[in-house]
């Protein structure tokens, strides 16, 4: 397998000269696990870990490699191991908020094209989750399409209405129609899908991702569990890990998210709520809240029906939490350097005393 048949572009190939300079391979992570790597370039996978030196440099875990990235690595015993001593640039990516208190980008996965976001038509659909999905992926710069799964479920008539309440929201991305049970859908699914171009299949879990990785392998090699007595499946997918499928084109495979806190996604926000923003724009003062100012251009939308309040509801929330989140990294960071600038002018000023 050639590498440009894993995803490699012309944008990475000032940074793989780099790598030859350095005596060093370029290899595509496929897996991680709990600090663990798989590898892969044309010769096929193995597993790899981190230098020393690698895990030194990195200042937070979002410097380490997430599965997508292309890395520098150097083989042994054989080609059967790999060390991994460099991160090459992301074109794109996905992050979110690590989970818990920590406030610090969590990546989850890099360099992909486009990302299928998987909504059941039954017990999971939710449009705030929905604008919180897509404000991930435009945030990364990767192309979202809507993926409603289930469609057997329902009636035509409330698949259209669900429909018509993402249109609603200003979600201009392309929707796609699926069910796994009766495969329509996803053959539309899979010519979306261009060889040597990487997707992510990014959802709740039990929306029948695994299910839908399986028809497009047709071959159902990964496992998946009876649905719970809710008609919603449960939760298969442990790691995220990146599939070759048979006609060419790249799937990384990811278990549901039951966190998405947004950190620093103020593009993606402005992008995924261009409605909301462009209306924004037209406010009679700059720093509008869309509350009670005169001269609102989003409240007079709202007060023609164009724009729905729940719409600007999240939006606001969504803003906000990125905002705080990212006025706490920044306090943190600057806390971090000032320790740090303490400590190196305490041992300075130590080994100035104890040479006297």
């Amino acid at each position: 397998m050639e590498l440009s048949e894993l995803g490699m572009d012309a944008w990475l190939a000032p940074s793989i000269s780099e790598l030859a300079a350095l005596d060093l391979c370029a290899a595509r992570v496929t897996a991680v696990d709990r600090g663990r790597y798989l590898v892969r370039n044309e010769a096929g996978e193995v597993p790899a870990e981190l230098t020393g030196k690698l895990l030194h440099l990195a200042e937070s875990s979002a410097d380490l490699p997430c599965v997508g990235d292309w890395v520098g690595v150097r083989y042994r015993d054989g080609g059967t191991q790999a060390s991994i001593h460099t991160v090459l640039p992301r074109r794109s990516f996905l992050r979110r908020k690590a989970a818990g208190r920590d406030v610090e980008f969590q990546m989850i996965a890099a360099n992909i094209d486009a990302a299928f976001i998987v909504m059941s038509c039954h017990f999971d659909f939710n449009i705030p989750r929905l604008e919180r999905y897509l404000v991930m992926t435009r945030d990364g710069h990767i192309e979202p399409v809507v993926l409603l799964t289930k469609t057997d479920l329902i009636s035509p008539e409330a698949l259209e209405q669900l429909i018509g309440q993402i249109r609603r929201v200003g979600v201009e991305a392309r929707i796609v129609c699926v069910s796994s049970v009766t495969g329509s859908g996803v053959e539309q699914v899979r010519e979306l899908m261009t060889p040597g171009k990487t997707y992510c299949l990014l959802g709740s879990s039990g929306v029948g991702k695994t299910t839908l990785i399986n028809r497009l392998l047709g071959d159902g090699d990964l496992e998946t569990r009876e649905v719970s007595h809710t008609g919603e499946g449960r939760h298969t997918t442990t790691r995220r890990h990146l599939i070759v499928l048979a006609h060419g084109a790249l799937l990384i495979d990811m278990p549901g998210m039951r966190e998405l806190g947004l950190l620093g996604a103020g593009e993606g926000i402005e992008d995924s709520f261009a409605d909301i923003a462009a209306l924004a724009r037209q406010c009679r003062f700059p720093d509008c809240t869309h509350g009670s100012e005169p001269g609102c251009a989003v409240r007079a939308a709202i007060d023609r029906n164009e724009v729905s309040e729940a719409h600007l509801r999240n939006y606001l929330k969504l803003r906000k939490e990125s905002e705080f989140h990212e006025l706490s990294l920044t306090e943190r960071r600057n806390k971090d350097r000032a320790f740090g600038r303490f400590l190196h002018n305490y041992k300075k000023q130590k080994g100035g005393r104890d040479r006297d």
